[in-house]
């Protein structure tokens, strides 16, 4: 019986990844200011509303979508370690 000498190792980490979308067209929102709390990350958007944040603690977050002339939304999330997670978000126009 044959045995490996190297040590087990265990991924630790999350990505979340996403795309914001227009709640009334369906259209991608492009150079969305995407936030995470508590980590502070930002990014943006890009052309096809697309986002990541890479190598995250797991645990829970909180995501802010802000444009202007959109109303701000938030949502809240709890990762995995090892996990990769997708979601959806929308804006909707301001009146």
């Amino acid at each position: 019986m044959a045995t490996s000498c190297e040590p087990v190792t265990y991924d630790t980490f999350c990505t979340i990844s996403g795309t914001v979308i227009d709640l009334d067209t369906g259209d991608p929102v492009q150079q969305a200011t995407v936030t995470l709390s508590p980590s502070g990350y930002n990014t943006y958007t890009g052309s096809d509303g697309y986002f990541e944040f890479l190598d995250l603690d797991a645990q829970q977050y909180t995501i802010t979508v802000q444009k202007t002339g959109y109303v701000t939304n938030r949502k809240t999330i709890s990762t995995v370690a090892g996990s990769v997670k997708e979601i959806k978000l929308t804006l909707q126009k301001k009146i």
